[in-house]
């Protein structure tokens, strides 16, 4: 849960909505075939749910909060043949912007792990 205050009041946010708002933006990005486990608990997450990666959009996903600014860590897999400079590039742009711009918190980084290719 990130929890942080406006002049209006607090506001919550679950991880959940960030696993899922950050997979659907690295997911639309060219050359991401989609998200890979990042830990145990979401590979036997993902067997019981019976779910394929594109399905599970908050696969591979972590987001931290550390004084109001989020990191997050992103595992993916990617085509083969693409340009991996150029895909880094792109999901952090994408993400960055889409997580600011839905939440109106700052993004401090962004760290993409490719841990496969197709």
């Amino acid at each position: 849960m990130i929890k942080f205050e406006n002049p209006n009041g607090y506001i919550e946010i679950t991880n959940n909505y960030f696993a899922n708002l950050v997979g659907r933006a690295a997911q639309s990005c060219f050359g991401v075939t989609g998200m890979v486990n990042s830990n145990p608990y979401q590979s036997i997450k993902s067997v019981i749910k019976n779910k394929t990666s594109k399905e599970n959009l908050d696969q591979g996903v972590i987001v931290k909060s550390i004084n109001g600014q989020l990191t997050i860590d992103l595992h993916i897999s990617v085509s083969y043949g693409v340009n991996i400079n150029a895909i880094v590039d792109s999901i952090v742009n994408k993400v960055r912007y889409t997580v600011e711009e839905a939440t109106d918190l700052k993004v401090s980084k962004v760290n993409v792990f490719i841990d496969a290719l197709n």
